[in-house]
């Protein structure tokens, strides 16, 4: 009785439990199952192998007696001694588990002792009894018969154990882990549910805490993931309900935006029907907003004139919202009080929930003063704002309709192209504004110089454009050139200097030169460097040739462009000799250009090109750093410290990084910098700036020589070369060659010396070609001499034959 009152309370527990906590129950009855199944399988794995252990240790122990008796078995069988054979077999059958032994002896003899009794599950073990002496005889045959009732007996106690233990030990570990599973789980899931019944938007500010302690593992466990989750949800519902709050906010705010926008805001219904319109549209036009419901927007006008326009303009407006979209442009509005005004309209439509279109929105905006400005933007594009001319643009149009208008008309067009001479070195020398002053002083004088309907136009930089249209002859060009010689010809003011500029003119005459435009300015642009190159300040009437000599330069320019890419520029060297003794002092580095295509070019072809183009920069820094490196390269070789002269052009002189690139060129090859010298034209000397001073003096300061190129044939002012920190001059080599026929070349090269020397300067003669020149050199004491009497400029592999074989040097 008391047996089935304890099972029905368990049975009740377990039911209140299972209806309690259901997710214990299920983890308790997976646990148990689970544990079962898998004690089973174990206890019968167990149970096996301590069967088999049984089983194999029988089998060893019969092995044992056939091993250790099978000889003293035989022997006492030979002798025929049964009672020592009885009393063995009786050894054998009180072993363990052994319950008979059968011994048959030959030829029909047979000795049994024990018994098998029945049911008994048994082992059998039979060997053989063999006398070995001279001959082998086969004795008898040895029966074992082992019985397995006690390992039966045994495997039935281990199987009550171990079920029993098994049982036992999965059960409380599984109340345990429910336990365990309830406490540290379950009534936190409970809590979870607790609080989402309990969640609404009066409690969003009270978070989900769990009840358990603040632990590193409890932060990062499942539970704080859901948790966390569950406040995050919290959180953004709080976020979504600010936002909610915002919204209506910024509704509100939008709506009093449109209501005091700058722009006017008007929105009409599907049939183009005004619903609304906004303050700024009241201010703008002039008109009540009260009265305008109901209208169309190209109605408000009462004159017939505008309604006609803008209904026009409407319909347009409307079709094209229709079919795109959107409408967006300018419209000449007028207000109330009949003033015009540009205003910049969008028009688009306004889409409800299911993309169908429920209002139209119409966006207005004041342009008239950006109208304005576009007047005035349109004058600066198409008028230099320097010059007040037209410029390039403007200029190429009224050429165009000049050139049309000559067709029809057949009559001629001049076309002039200037440019003025020098004009970078009035800018380089005396600043950019007076560069600005000389051409809008230029400008003045050249249109001072036309009659009637022609154009002048300022291209860029120092070029301009004349045009001459309805010539009767091309005479006419010639007549209006020479005038515009002739205002040139009077010296311009500039920083309260008188300087004289003037222009070279190139002229081509439509339709004689080409019936195109661009040909045309081609044209005239191909004669005017044939003007340069006649001497400037003066015109030329173009002829084929020109273009030919054009399309030369113009093919110069581009495959120099890559040359250095190509590896075809070279560095020739021509030795400088010391000219008392003969000795090798170093070598002037000469830029030759060996093209594939046009053979070996010379340098005064393509270094004025160069120097106009910029190019000038990249081959000089190439020249300086082959210059430096081949000097190495001879001291490497032949143990002779030799200086380098390089020639250094203006535009490159004048490059922000030219003390860099020198710098670097010296550090590159290693060259000690007082091995490098640096030749300068006097035309930079001329200059006096103070950038040339500064240039000059950080060179000197580095340690670098500077010589002064080809003295004496340009303006050679003395006191420059006091002034700058110059360490040699080179007499050019027009007054060497007739040192020894012309006493006036003779006198003058002896006063250059003079003068150098007690200056502190050392003396290069250049042109040397003969002995009597070197004779009258070294006579006045000049220091170094240099030309064809010791070689040409050659390449740097003949260059190294010479100093290895020359006969007029040594090294």
């Amino acid at each position: 009785m008391t047996l089935v009152h304890g099972m029905h309370k368990l049975a009740s527990r377990l039911q209140q439990f299972r209806s309690g906590s259901p997710l214990s129950f299920r983890l308790l009855a997976y646990i148990l199952l689970f544990s079962s199944v898998f004690t089973l399988l174990a206890s019968g794995i167990q149970i096996y192998n301590d069967f088999r252990k049984g089983v194999n240790s029988i089998e060893e122990r019969m092995s044992v007696v056939e091993t250790s008796y099978s000889s003293s078995l035989s022997r006492s069988l030979w002798a025929l001694d049964q009672k020592l054979l009885e009393i063995q077999m009786e050894g054998i059958l009180s072993l363990p588990d052994i319950i008979q032994l059968r011994l048959q002896i030959a030829p029909n003899s047979e000795i049994l002792m024990g018994v098998v009794p029945n049911g008994v599950e048994t082992r059998v073990h039979s060997f053989d009894l063999i006398h070995d002496g001279d001959e082998s005889f086969k004795l008898g045959q040895m029966t074992i018969t082992a019985s397995l009732e006690q390992i039966y007996a045994n495997l039935k106690q281990t199987v009550v154990v171990v079920l029993t233990t098994q049982f036992l030990k999965t059960f409380f570990i599984s109340i345990l882990i429910v336990w365990i599973f309830q406490y540290f789980v379950t009534r936190h899931l409970s809590a979870m549910a607790n609080y989402a019944r309990n969640f609404s938007l009066n409690n969003l500010d009270d978070p989900l805490q769990l009840d358990r302690p603040d632990t590193e593992i409890n932060r990062i466990d499942e539970l704080s993931q859901v948790t966390e989750a569950i406040n995050q949800m919290r959180e953004r519902l709080q976020e979504d309900l600010r936002k909610q709050r915002l919204d209506a906010a910024k509704i509100n705010e939008l709506s009093k935006a449109i209501e005091q926008s700058p722009s006017s805001v008007i929105i009409c219904d599907r049939q183009w029907k005004i619903e609304f319109v906004n303050q700024k549209f009241t201010q703008l036009t002039g008109y009540d907003s009260a009265a305008m419901i109901g209208k169309h927007p190209g109605m408000l006008t009462d004159d017939p004139f505008l309604q006609r326009e803008n209904r026009q303009l409407w319909q347009a407006i409307q079709l094209q919202v229709q079919r795109v979209g959107v409408w967006q442009g300018e419209s000449n509005s007028v207000r109330r009080n009949g003033e015009r005004f540009w205003e910049q309209l969008i028009v688009t439509p306004i889409k409800g929930t299911d993309g169908q279109v429920t209002n139209y929105l119409i966006l207005g905006e004041d342009i008239s003063i950006r109208k304005r400005y576009e007047q005035q933007l349109l004058r600066q594009a198409n008028y230099d704002v320097l010059t007040g001319l037209p410029n390039r643009m403007l200029a190429l149009d009224r050429l165009k309709l000049a050139l049309a208008q000559a067709q029809r008309e057949d009559t001629l067009v001049g076309v002039m192209f200037l440019d003025l001479d020098n004009f970078k070195h009035i800018n380089d020398t005396m600043g950019h504004d007076a560069g600005d002053s000389l051409l809008i002083e230029a400008a003045r004088r050249i249109s001072s110089a036309l009659r009637g309907t022609s154009t002048v136009a300022r291209l860029g930089g120092d070029e301009f454009l004349v045009v001459l249209p309805g010539l009767q002859d091309a005479d006419s060009t010639t007549q209006v050139a020479e005038r515009i010689l002739q205002t040139f010809a009077t010296p311009f003011t500039l920083n309260h200097q008188e300087v004289f500029v003037s222009t070279s003119i190139g002229i081509a005459i439509y339709p004689t030169d080409s019936e195109n435009s661009g040909t045309l300015l081609q044209n005239a642009d191909a004669a005017m460097y044939q003007a340069k190159n006649k001497g400037k300040s003066a015109f030329e009437r173009f002829s084929p040739e020109m273009k030919e000599v054009s399309h030369e330069r113009l093919q110069i320019e581009s495959r120099m462009r890559r040359a250095l890419e190509l590896n075809e520029l070279e560095l020739y060297f021509q030795p400088i000799v010391e000219t008392c003794s003969g000795k090798v002092f170093g070598a002037e580095a000469l830029l030759r250009w060996n093209n594939p295509t046009m053979g070996m070019v010379m340098p005064d072809k393509f270094i004025p090109l160069a120097e106009e183009t910029g190019l000038i920069i990249p081959i000089g820094q190439w020249v300086l750093e082959q210059g430096c490196q081949a000097a190495m390269q001879w001291q490497k070789a032949y143990g002779i410290e030799l200086s380098i002269s390089v020639n250094v052009s203006p535009r490159q002189f004048r490059d922000p990084n030219f003390i860099d690139v020198v710098l670097s060129a010296l550090k590159l090859s290693g060259l000690p910098p007082q091995r490098l010298e640096l030749e300068i034209t006097e035309r930079l000397i001329l200059d006096n700036s103070i950038e040339t001073s500064e240039i000059l003096t950080r060179l000197d300061q580095e340690g670098i020589r500077l010589s002064v190129d080809d003295f004496g044939t340009g303006y050679s002012a003395l006191s420059y070369l006091k002034s700058y920190p110059f360490d040699t001059l080179k007499i050019d080599k027009s007054f060497v060659q007739d040192v020894n026929n012309k006493q006036e070349d003779a006198s003058l090269v002896r006063a250059i010396i003079n003068m150098a020397h007690s200056l502190g300067l050392k003396v290069i003669a250049e042109g040397v070609e003969e002995e009597e020149q070197i004779t009258f050199l070294n006579d006045e004491n000049c220091d170094y001499s240099q030309g064809y009497f010791y070689g040409r400029p050659m390449p740097e592999p003949e260059y190294r034959d010479w100093l290895e074989t020359s006969q007029r040097a040594q090294i």
